[in-house]
C-alpha cells in the first residue's frame, strides 16, 4: 500500500517535467496523508495535460456516502477491472500523482520502522492513479483520486510486500489517454525496476500525520 508521500521543490520543475499547461500553488509537504488536497495530473477533454488540486481518497461518481473515500486511498492494480469502485475510472479517468518520494513501514521486532523511498536521480516520481468527479446533494462537485499499487520489486520487498505503480516518463501520454484500451495498459502496472531506486530509515515522527518538515526524510540509524 501507499499511505504517505512527499512533494517538495520548485513548482516550475514539476510543470516542466510533466509538461503541463500550468501548476497549481502548492507548498512543500513532507508528510502527505489521505484526505489531503494535492496536485494531480489529468488529461482535459481537449487532450491537454493539466494539473489540478484533488482530494486523496476516491469517491466513485455513483456513491451515496462520500465517506467511502476514506477507504479508497489505494487500488490494487491486479483487480482494477473487477472492483466496481475502480472499474469505470480505470477505463476513462486515469491520472498521475507527482511525488518526490514516498514512505513505507517495515515490521521489525521493535515495532514498525518507516522508510523513505525515492529515485537515486532525485527525479520526480510519477505514481499511477485514478480520479473521479462526485456531486453532493447541493450540486457541489468534489474531485478525488486514489493511488494504484502493485507487488513489490526487489528493493521494496525488503520493506513491504506492496508498492505504488510508478510510470516511466515515456508512458505518461498513453496512461492519461482514455482512448487507450485497458489491455494495453496492463504492462504499466508491473513493479518499477529496483536498481534506480533507494530507501533509508527515517524518524518514526512521520507516523503522526500532523508532523511536517524536511527532517522527516532524513536518514536515521
Amino acid at each position: 500500500m501507499c499511505g504517505r508521500y512527499v512533494l517538495y521543490g520548485p513548482q516550475s520543475r514539476y510543470q516542466a517535467y510533466f509538461d503541463t499547461k500550468y501548476w497549481p500553488e502548492f507548498a512543500d509537504h513532507y508528510n502527505i496523508a489521505p484526505t489531503s488536497v494535492v496536485p494531480v495530473i489529468r488529461q482535459s477533454p481537449e487532450g491537454e495535460r493539466v494539473a489540478d488540486l484533488l482530494k486523496w481518497g476516491l469517491i466513485p461518481h455513483w456513491a451515496k456516502d462520500p465517506g467511502i473515500g476514506l477507504k479508497l486511498n489505494n487500488a490494487r492494480g491486479e483487480s482494477l477491472t473487477e472492483k466496481p469502485s475502480f472499474r469505470d475510472a480505470f477505463k476513462r479517468r486515469r491520472c498521475i500523482v507527482p511525488a518526490s518520494g514516498f514512505y513505507e513501514w517495515k515490521a521489525e521486532s521493535t515495532g514498525k520502522q518507516p522508510y523513505y523511498i525515492r529515485l537515486k536521480s532525485e527525479e520526480p516520481l510519477a505514481i499511477a492513479g485514478l480520479w473521479e468527479s462526485w456531486r453532493d446533494s447541493d450540486g457541489v462537485v468534489v474531485r478525488t483520486f486514489c493511488i494504484i499499487t502493485t507487488e513489490a520489486n526487489a528493493l521494496m520487498a525488503t520493506i513491504h510486500e506492496r508498492m505504488p505503480v510508478l510510470l516511466h516518463r515515456d508512458n505518461f501520454s498513453r496512461w492519461l489517454d482514455p482512448a487507450i484500451p485497458e489491455a494495453d495498459l496492463r504492462e504499466m502496472l508491473s513493479p518499477y525496476p529496483a536498481e534506480p531506486m533507494e530507501a533509508w530509515p527515517v524518524s518514526k515522527a512521520v507516523s503522526r500525520s500532523s508532523n511536517e518538515g524536511e527532517a522527516l526524510i532524513r536518514r536515521v540509524e
